[in-house]
């Protein structure tokens, strides 16, 4: 408990020395077109969230995050689990996986417009970013597994599949736990961006380009930090959630 409360009172202290940086730059710029002050930021942050459309904005681009990241997770497991097993198959994706992870992500986005609508570009951006990322953990996790088990299964005669389930999987585990982490973290970023080009009639992302073309600093501020607390908030619920399946399946092996 006292770890938890001085823990908190660090963060406090940290985003209290970060409003205060803020606002002596604002004072010694004294331009609100390149540093809006706080208050002000306060202000859009608060008529940004109580406008008639906010719900609609945040709930598009949520769908697209949590589209795109389904779409990678399941793809990922799957393909990386092959990948990881089966040493050709690694072979034959990893040249598509480098391909992916070294094209700059504006060109991904430019190629997804010409590709698709407005509402389903970012979702094909954020698929592209977040997939290699999936793919790699899941094969270096598979690879990780300690190969004296897999031979002693092999010897007992346990069946590949339950070896892969009871075997693999659980030794990948920890890293598909910080590859579906990152993803998601990562799959923000990624669908905020690709919507500031693809420009959806709902999207955060449309939302930071108007702010852009208006010069209006203190609501792209404002977007930002909204971007940053829902994208942590989402992290910080799959965390939980990975945190607590390994809790009932090391629960599950002490019972056996």
């Amino acid at each position: 408990m006292r770890i938890s409360i001085s823990s908190n009172r660090n963060r406090l202290i940290g985003i209290t020395i970060i409003i205060i940086f803020w606002q002596v730059l604002y004072v010694l710029i004294k331009k609100d077109i390149y540093m809006p002050s706080p208050l002000n930021v306060i202000r859009s942050f608060v008529h940004i969230t109580t406008d008639k459309d906010f719900f609609a904005v945040i709930s598009s681009t949520t769908f697209r995050v949590l589209l795109s990241f389904a779409i990678s997770t399941f793809i990922g497991l799957l393909i990386g689990l092959v990948c990881g097993l089966n040493k050709i198959a690694y072979e034959i994706f990893e040249p598509v996986i480098v391909l992916i992870r070294s094209t700059p992500v504006i060109s991904i986005i430019i190629i997804a417009l010409i590709w698709f609508r407005s509402d389903y570009a970012p979702v094909f951006t954020g698929f592209l970013m977040c997939f290699p990322v999936i793919w790699s953990n899941v094969v270096h996790g598979i690879k990780s597994t300690d190969q004296q088990l897999v031979e002693m299964s092999k010897i007992y005669m346990v069946k590949p599949i339950k070896i892969i389930r009871t075997v693999y999987i659980p030794s990948a585990k920890p890293f598909i736990a910080a590859g579906l982490t990152t993803s998601l973290g990562l799959a923000w970023k990624v669908i905020a961006a690709a919507e500031v080009l693809s420009l959806p009639k709902y999207g955060i992302g449309s939302k930071l380009h108007d702010s852009k073309i208006y010069l209006e600093s203190d609501k792209l501020i404002a977007w930002t930090l909204i971007i940053i607390i829902i994208s942590y908030l989402f992290e910080l619920v799959l965390m939980r959630f990975l945190s607590k399946q390994n809790r009932s399946n090391d629960n599950g092996l002490e019972g056996l």
